[in-house]
């Protein structure tokens, strides 16, 4: 069953996400559907308690809830496919908390591909060559980026039904797509 993208527009909850174990525990539950705390420790070198303690947290919030419970095992999983964050100008906390979770989103991506990329010499040529990095610039209206980047989402949207096991291709591998679109400050002339 997929689950829909949730929307989060509570600055205390935007907040509680912005925490680099916070999203390293919501990545693992994505990426592997149900985890416990023993697990997740176990792949991310942090404690049980500490884990246990972040889990209990990211539940408090709603993004996660307990799953079945396998004999003594007590896994967690995430309560929707995704996050989308909303900023409302006129609320300036939401403003504060979605820019500080971006922050801590880019900083977490970027410190996964670092430890990637100490490895990529393990790699087969064909996963070197579809290994991207972009950095690119162009000018833009408003109306365009924001087409740009539901384009962009579309696109990945696409390999969501493949979080079942069973809708994989052979040789698939779990892919993180990192998007950044942002605007220069304006500035007047």
């Amino acid at each position: 069953m997929e689950q829909p993208k949730s929307v989060v527009h509570e600055p205390e909850r935007i907040r509680a996400l912005a925490h680099p174990l916070r999203l390293q525990l919501l990545d693992l539950l994505g990426q592997h559907g149900e985890l416990t705390a023993t697990e997740c420790a176990e792949h991310t070198d942090e404690s049980v308690a500490s884990c246990s303690f972040h889990l209990r947290m990211l539940e408090k919030y709603g993004f996660i809830e307990r799953a079945e419970q396998r004999g003594r095992e007590k896994p967690w999983r995430r309560t929707s496919e995704g996050l989308v964050t909303e900023a409302d100008p006129e609320f300036p906390e939401t403003v504060l908390a979605s820019t500080e979770l971006a922050v801590q989103t880019v900083t977490h991506r970027a410190e996964a591909f670092r430890r990637v990329a100490a490895r990529m010499d393990d790699e087969s040529k064909d996963w070197l060559d579809a290994t991207q990095v972009s950095n690119v610039g162009f000018w833009a209206t408003v109306e365009e980026v924001s087409a740009l980047g539901a384009e962009i989402t579309e696109i990945i949207t696409r390999f969501q039904d493949r979080r079942d096991p069973e809708r994989r291709p052979e040789g698939a591998r779990f892919i993180h797509a990192l998007s950044l679109i942002y605007a220069e400050p304006h500035t007047r002339p």
